[in-house]
């Protein structure tokens, strides 16, 4: 039985009730966190806002944008004390399952360097790096590059 089971998680669409959670999960993953107001624009937007849910409650969530064919990855992000059981991966799944939906040709994302988890993922699920932002992310002692990585979404066989 997969971890996914084990967990009887379900991915479903964000709602505003979800921001304190999703919210507090940004404030444990990651050192530079998105305010609760951005996932709040992203939701007013129409950004594709997907969590994923589970009995002890939210455990993950990915935000996806969708435009002129093609779609960008925002966030992905599992609870620190989640991962490492093939969350990521799930969410990741359904928001490049949702850009075919939108119809987009390609997806792009940004990922830091000292994210080496995080490019191993995109690299296994078909994302190619493109090229890099400097100094995109915040850091400890400045400014951090991004690597742009892009995956074309071909038709399903």
């Amino acid at each position: 039985m997969s971890a996914l089971a084990a967990d009887a998680s379900q991915i479903r669409i964000m709602r505003q009730a979800d921001i304190e959670a999703v919210s507090a999960i940004e404030q444990r993953a990651y050192v530079f966190p998105w305010t609760p107001g951005i996932f709040r624009d992203c939701l007013r937007v129409g950004h594709e806002c997907w969590v994923l849910d589970c009995r002890v409650g939210i455990i993950g969530y990915g935000v996806l944008s969708c435009a002129a064919g093609e779609a960008h990855v925002l966030n992905v992000c599992v609870a620190p004390e989640h991962q490492g059981h093939g969350h990521g991966r799930h969410i990741l799944r359904r928001l490049v399952d949702i850009a075919r939906w939108h119809m987009a040709d390609r997806v792009f994302l940004e990922v830091r360097p000292s994210n080496p988890g995080a490019i191993a993922l995109y690299d296994s699920e078909g994302f190619n790096e493109i090229g890099r932002r400097p100094n995109y992310y915040p850091a400890h002692k400045g400014r951090e590059d991004a690597i742009v990585m892009a995956r074309e979404l071909l038709p399903p066989e």
